[in-house]
């Protein structure tokens, strides 16, 4: 079965609550972050509701699931500081994932700043030596996550990561977090040569390190470092390439995260794709969302025909207009999704249909349509 599910929250209800969430969206894995991904505040172990949440979690079929660490920490940082209070705070972390059966905990390498690339490989590979050194729980690993180059950002190319396992002792607890948004705009075309890639990942640093994928689109072409998300099928890499990773021999067993945002016009009432998308990576809509909508697509399908609109070339000459005519963005800042969604709320097509339902069939019609 494909581990495929999304990040959710956790909240006071900890691994209860997430577990529920995650089942609403038909997952059968997730992503958590043990607090606020934004901050290193977190409550005890013991009011995470493991019991009743690893209950929940058989009950949803669901088996293996991925912690987060927060944004904040800094392994890479010249500063003392930062650093240790990343080391410490990833030492707490590794605890309290352990804590609840999760073999992987997500780590963003870390960033040099005022320093260089060198200084910053060289320094995360310190602090991962402390942070391990310092906690017994082998059966947790780090995973750490390919960026996509913003910044002064650590871990941009497979060659940095393989740099940063090679200065490691215990470095058999370093796993692989590989994210298609991140590699897409650091350079690596997994649009039209996938397996190329996955080569190319192999050769550097090892397939058998792979423990986890984060399944994103990209608002930016290949190479650009920016680290912008956007829903499946929205973005530069497109549906059909996703759909590929998500399928590829060489990754099947792995859990697939989504990490794609929200989407509304109002910020309130902003809703996930991710039943749509992980319905559509398993091929399964219509014994999702019943018969009904493919009906629904094809119905979409005939009026963008009619307005000579295309999926892909839609999205992507919409995303080269926002990028390079200032005037029309600043004029009409909309995104493909938004825009797709108001031209089908003008025509009326589904008027009992909710914002939600709306762009959910919109998405299904990117990724279907003609």
């Amino acid at each position: 079965m494909l581990k495929i599910g999304s990040h959710v929250s956790f909240s006071d209800k900890g691994l209860l609550t997430a577990t529920e969430e995650a089942a609403s969206y038909g997952s059968s894995s997730f992503m958590i972050y043990t607090g606020a991904p934004q901050n290193t505040r977190r409550k005890p172990i013991e009011s995470m509701n493991i019991e009743a949440g690893k209950a929940a979690m058989a009950a949803a079929d669901i088996e293996e699931i991925v912690v987060h660490a927060p944004y904040i920490i800094n392994l890479g940082s010249y500063k003392s500081n930062t650093y240790q209070l990343a080391v410490d705070f990833l030492q707490e972390e590794i605890r309290r994932t352990h804590a609840l059966g999760v073999r992987n905990i997500v780590l963003h390498p870390g960033a040099f700043t005022d320093k260089d690339a060198e200084y910053g490989v060289a320094r995360i590979a310190e602090g991962l030596n402390e942070v391990l050194n310092g906690t017994n729980e082998t059966e947790v690993s780090i995973a750490l996550e390919t960026m996509a180059g913003k910044g002064t950002e650590v871990g941009r190319s497979f060659e940095e990561i393989a740099a940063i396992i090679d200065k490691v002792q215990h470095n058999e607890r370093l796993t692989i977090c590989l994210d298609t948004c991140h590699i897409h705009d650091a350079g690596y075309d997994i649009v039209n040569d996938l397996d190329g890639v996955l080569r190319q990942f192999d050769d550097t640093i090892g397939l058998n390190r792979l423990a986890i994928v984060h399944v994103n689109d990209s608002k930016n072409p290949i190479g650009s470092r920016k680290d912008r998300h956007t829903p499946i099928g929205t973005g530069w890499i497109g549906f059909e390439a996703i759909n590929r990773v998500v399928h590829h021999e060489a990754l099947q067993g792995r859990p697939f995260i989504l990490e794609t945002p929200w989407v509304g016009k109002d910020a309130k009432t902003q809703r996930p794709m991710y039943e749509m998308e992980i319905a559509l990576l398993r091929g399964d809509i219509a014994a999702r969302f019943g018969e009904s909508v493919l009906t629904e697509v094809e119905r979409l399908d005939s009026f963008f025909a009619g307005q000579d609109i295309h999926p892909r070339s839609f999205v992507l000459d919409t995303w080269n207009l926002l990028k390079n005519d200032a005037k029309a963005k600043k004029a009409d800042p909309r995104e493909p999704l938004e825009r797709l969604y108001d031209l089908v709320t003008a025509a009326n097509l589904f008027p009992d249909y909710s914002e939600e339902q709306v762009n959910q069939r919109v998405l299904a019609w990117l990724a279907t349509g003609h």
